[in-house]
Formats: C-alpha cells, structure tokens, sequence
C-alpha cells in the first residue's frame, strides 16, 4: 500500500470517527451535554464553562468529521482535532479520568500522524 493511500485511509478512519460521534451527540444533544457536566461535577471546572463546552462538542466532533471524511481543508480539521483532544485530556485531568486519557492519547498520536504527514494527502476534495 502506498504512503498515499495508506493516508486516506487515516484520515477517512479518523474522519468517520469523529463524524459518528458529533452525529450520534446531536441527536440526543441536551442529554449529552447534561450528562457531560454531571461528570465533572466534582471538577474544580466551572460547571457552566463544561456545559458550553459540552454543548459545543458535538458540533465540533461533526464539522471535523466531515472535513476530514472528505478531504476539505484537511490541515485545518486536523489541527482542529488535535486541540480538540488537547482540550479533552486537560478535562479528564481534572477528574481523574485516566482510561479516558490513555484513549484520547491514541488520538493525539493520530492526529500527530495526519498533520506530519500532510504531504500525503493526495486523495482528498482540496488536493490538485
């Protein structure tokens, strides 16, 4: 499998990822975002800034989603996934919620690999 395609796939993998969850958060967004706060309750984190923050998720998890399922601005939702996940693992710190971190950390290593290998991306909407 070539560099190239093997990139595709990543980023189509990571893509889907992202979009099934913002997907699935949207349609029960309310719930979603109540049951996040109710997680950090015990969270030095002001509930209302995990609220909006909760609220917002969904939103962002499904726009990065769909950017990188179909090649647009690739650089831009994969550096948006990045911090995304940046801002994960600083609110699990919070709870101590270390399996979680340990899984977002994957994703930030695949996130390191989309970025880094950018030039690979060839099979995308945004590529000539």
């Amino acid at each position: 499998m070539s560099k190239k395609t093997g990139y595709f796939f990543l980023r189509i993998s990571m893509g889907i990822n992202f979009f099934g969850h913002g997907l699935v958060r949207l349609t029960k967004l309310q719930d979603f975002a109540d049951g996040m706060t109710a997680g950090f309750e015990k969270s030095w984190l002001p509930q209302v800034l995990v609220h909006a923050f909760s609220m917002a998720l969904p939103f962002l998890e499904f726009t990065i989603g769909l950017l990188l399922m179909i090649g647009f601005k690739t650089r831009v939702a994969a550096m948006s996934g990045a911090s995304l996940i940046v801002m994960l693992l600083f609110g699990c710190s919070t709870v101590e919620n270390w399996e979680a971190m340990g899984i977002q950390m994957i994703y930030a290593g695949l996130f390191y690999m989309l970025i880094s290998k950018i030039e690979d991306d060839n099979l995308a909407v945004d590529r000539k």
